[in-house]
């Protein structure tokens, strides 16, 4: 499974947040497409069309489990898709910013 470090992650890099919904209202990432992967199969049109045609898609959830799982499945499908070594707890704890729903600070879940 092809993965990337968060601190090799750009600004501008396409990130696809595939926790549930109490997840990522505590706190994501700004910008970040949310999709959980509860839904992922069912919503994948919404991915496509919000998805980078020739870009990297960057798949993070909280712990990197599920969004190997989701990567994978990109993979598959022909996407160009890594998973986000340690998701959302590694991105907080280097310091990139977490915000919640209401883009006020926020945290993991």
């Amino acid at each position: 499974m092809p993965t990337v470090e968060v601190a090799d992650l750009k600004d501008d890099d396409f990130l696809l947040d595939v926790r549930e919904d109490d997840e990522w209202q505590a706190g994501h990432a700004e910008g970040a497409l949310h999709i959980p992967i509860s839904e992922f199969v069912a919503r994948y049109s919404e991915f496509t069309e919000a998805a980078p045609q020739d870009g990297r898609v960057h798949v993070i959830c909280r712990s990197g489990g599920r969004s190997a799982q989701v990567a994978m499945y990109l993979v598959q499908q022909g996407i160009d898709a890594v998973n986000v070594d340690g998701g959302m707890q590694v991105w907080a704890a280097v310091g990139r910013p977490v915000v919640d729903d209401k883009g006020g600070a926020g945290f993991v879940l």
